[in-house]
């Protein structure tokens, strides 16, 4: 139960505390984080439709 719970608390204090994060990001690195949650969700998006891409065609391989 607990690794329910330490997770969702993190979710909890990220989502109440954003605005001082994002500040705090934007005077230390001077790029909004958005940018950077923005890529980092693209590259992730784009690294599941490479791999769920090549297990299909490795399933139409093995079919034959």
């Amino acid at each position: 139960m607990i690794k329910f719970i330490i997770p969702a608390l993190i979710v909890f204090l990220i989502v109440l505390f954003w605005e001082k994060i994002n500040e705090y990001i934007k005077t230390k690195f001077n790029i909004k984080i958005n940018y950077i949650i923005l890529t980092v969700f693209l590259i992730a998006l784009g690294i599941v439709f490479t791999l769920l891409y090549f297990w299909i065609s490795n399933e139409r391989i093995v079919e034959r």
